[in-house]
Formats: structure tokens, C-alpha cells, sequence
């Protein structure tokens, strides 16, 4: 196996909060506050050109890094829960079963592949430096933007699904990967200290 593949090579399973060793209460205290992690950051607009951006697939690779494959989907699945429930949680406060059914449809499902991927990719070492770190993110970028630009396409037609749902994000989500690739790595530092 190659040394980016072989997660013996990297120790049994790399996650910077290491969430898979903790109790019960600690692993839903994270869960808790993924979901408010991710809630703040959907909420959460930066002006830009040509649409205004949120932080909101930022903090779906950040928790998917932070947290580990499996943790990572859990707590971006329940975040989605919660949205389909009614709370309100999602960018421009959007929520309920029309979201999960709409144009950000494939976004969405997107979102919670992403988190298991980019966990599983932090797990087996690729957030340990900046190129592999980035490299893993652009990884989940491409499953969310892939599944909602395909989603919107199957509604809206090819053309107008890049036009509207992938052009204009692609100076803001090239930011938000490079945010988080640096984030991910310099958490891997940190907290990967014995």
C-alpha cells in the first residue's frame, strides 16, 4: 500500500479531536455542537461576487475533518434531521421537507458524503499537511458541488445548472477549501501532539 493509503503507517486512525475514543457524553456534546458549528455557519454571510457566500460548506469539511468518518456524517446527518424537522438551520433559514425535495436537493446529500469522506481521508492521515489536506477537501467540494449541480441540472437543465448553481461559487468555495485544508492541518498539529 502506498504511504497515503496505509493508515497503519499513520497509527490506528487519525482524527484530531480523536472523538472515537471518548464517552457517550462527550460524543454528543460534539454532535451538539457540530450542529451549532454548522448552523452559525450557514447563517453566516460574507459579501461577494456574484452571489454573497456562507461558511456553510466550510464547516461541513471542517466537522467531516475534525470529527472522523463516521462522527463527521453523524452530526451533519442530524443537523439535516433538524432541518427536515423544522428548525430553521440551514442558509437563509431555510428548512422543512420542500429543502430536501428542492433545487439544493443534491447540495444536501452532498453535504453528509462529503463529511464521511473528508473524515476518512483526515483518518487515514491526508490532513497532516497543507497539499494532502487540500487535496482532501477539494475531494468533498467536488462530491457537493458534483451532486447538487447534478441534481439541479436533472430540474433546470445542464446549462442552467453550472450557471447558477456552480459558476457563481467557485471564487468563494475555492476560499472555503483553502480555509479549511490550512485549518484541518494546523488542528492535525495541535491536537496530534502526544
Amino acid at each position: 500500500m502506498s504511504k497515503f493509503t496505509d493508515a497503519s503507517a499513520l497509527g490506528a486512525g487519525f482524527v484530531p479531536l480523536r472523538l472515537a475514543d471518548r464517552s457517550l457524553a462527550i460524543r454528543a456534546a460534539a454532535v451538539a455542537l457540530g450542529i451549532v458549528f454548522l448552523t452559525l455557519a450557514s447563517w453566516t454571510q460574507v459579501p461577494m461576487y456574484p452571489v454573497p457566500m456562507t461558511l456553510q460548506t466550510f464547516a461541513v469539511l471542517a466537522v467531516g475533518a475534525l470529527y472522523g468518518a463516521r462522527m463527521g456524517a453523524l452530526t451533519i446527518v442530524a443537523w439535516l434531521a433538524i432541518a427536515l424537522v423544522g428548525a430553521p438551520v440551514l442558509s437563509e433559514f431555510k428548512f422543512g421537507p420542500a429543502v430536501f425535495v428542492g433545487p439544493t436537493a443534491g447540495y444536501l446529500v452532498g453535504f453528509a458524503i462529503a463529511g464521511f469522506i473528508v473524515g476518512r481521508l483526515a483518518e487515514l492521515g491526508w490532513t497532516r499537511n497543507v497539499a494532502t489536506s487540500l487535496a482532501t477537501m477539494v475531494v468533498g467540494e467536488i462530491i457537493i458541488m458534483g451532486l447538487g449541480t447534478a441534481w439541479l441540472a436533472h430540474l433546470i437543465g445542464v446549462e442552467k445548472a453550472v450557471q447558477f448553481g456552480f459558476a457563481p461559487f467557485v471564487i468563494g468555495d475555492t476560499l472555503k477549501i483553502g480555509l479549511a485544508a490550512i485549518g484541518a492541518t494546523g488542528l492535525s498539529h495541535v491536537f496530534g501532539r502526544k
